[in-house]
């Protein structure tokens, strides 16, 4: 198995803040929540559901879908695509480059495919139907984050031709479904994917979430967010999964402007649970002003999966609301359908 290295430092000093001493990780920025919950959280939100009832799922034709704008290459008078395949996958064209985000074409996110949340739309380009792929983002663990059925399926199509890029401690487990061209970081980290002229930089930041995918394994690999830059300049930033936190002030600080910025908007009630791991929409309006106010602000990880007790249609609405509370342009608002592909002239 290799990884590559990458260049530059988590922060000053010999153990970065959100190492824990025991080798895991953990959220430095608060004392009341370093990982998942406990046992006792999950059975009172459990009884709260039982007590209380869930809103139920919205009726069939509710996620019409977009129409996507998917070719090879870009094409003249663009400089990059951001496709929403759903929940926090994207389909992201740059300069010669293409990637995905946190990559799920499965139709349940679950150890098994007989159980789990189940889509309420399915992937809105279909995976055979995918340009030549160059790189993932995988931005944490969770199985609607890292989903193995379809990361077998990338690698069979493109073998190592894929640079996956990933926070600490991932590579061992892409190792062992046959790929080799990992490239781990620690937040603040960088590197480079592709070759020539479609290179791109990409900087692992931080986030505040936590990782598990057994009994075993919580906190073991590190979370994190990404900021992405083509040759010409293009900037991103791949929010992955995060409770608001402090952070985002550091990194609109460090590092400038961003052309599109990508924040998860779902996932959020009952607030006493689910607040430590999941912003909601006024959270991310907030994180976004925070990152700098810049660029389009592309909302996810909301109408594809239910995994939380927020009714599934009520993100974008409560997300607009804020938005114009915050007086902010209404035209850097982009709330797309399945589907839709926001093209950057």
């Amino acid at each position: 198995m290799k990884s590559k290295k990458a260049a530059g430092s988590a922060v000053a000093g010999d153990t970065p803040s959100h190492h824990s001493p025991d080798g895991r990780f953990r959220n430095p920025w608060t004392a009341d929540y370093q990982g998942r919950r406990d046992f006792r959280d999950v059975l009172r939100w459990r009884m709260q559901r039982m007590r209380d009832g869930v809103p139920p799922d919205p009726p069939a034709g509710s996620f019409p879908p977009g129409t996507p704008h998917v070719t090879e290459d870009l094409e003249a008078g663009e400089r990059a695509r951001v496709t929403w395949i759903g929940h926090s996958s994207f389909l992201v064209q740059l300069a010669g480059h293409n990637l995905l985000t946190d990559p799920v074409w499965s139709d349940r996110v679950s150890p098994v495919q007989w159980a789990g949340p189940r889509r309420l739309a399915p992937p809105a380009v279909p995976f055979d139907e995918l340009p030549q792929i160059h790189s993932v983002l995988l931005s944490h663990d969770h199985y609607d984050h890292l989903d193995e059925p379809t990361v077998r399926a990338l690698h069979e199509r493109y073998g190592d031709g894929i640079a996956w890029l990933t926070p600490l401690r991932y590579a061992a487990w892409l190792d062992r479904r046959g790929i080799r061209n990992v490239i781990e970081l620690d937040w603040w980290q960088s590197a480079a994917a592709g070759v020539g002229d479609a290179r791109i930089s990409v900087r692992a930041l931080p986030a505040r979430h936590w990782t598990q995918r057994s009994m075993r394994d919580a906190l073991q690999r590190l979370w994190c967010s990404f900021a992405v830059e083509d040759r010409h300049g293009t900037r991103l930033y791949f929010g992955g999964d995060s409770g608001y936190a402090e952070f985002y002030s550091e990194i609109g600080q460090r590092e400038a402007r961003f052309d599109v910025v990508m924040l998860p908007v779902g996932a959020y009630e009952p607030r006493w649970f689910m607040a430590p791991a999941h912003m909601n929409p006024e959270d991310a309006v907030r994180a976004y002003r925070d990152l700098g106010g810049t660029g389009m602000f592309v909302p996810m990880h909301w109408g594809t999966f239910r995994l939380a007790d927020d009714p599934p249609l009520e993100p974008p609405v409560r997300l607009a609301r804020a938005w114009a509370e915050a007086a902010l342009n209404p035209d850097a608002l982009w709330i797309p359908r399945h589907g839709d592909t926001l093209r950057l002239p």
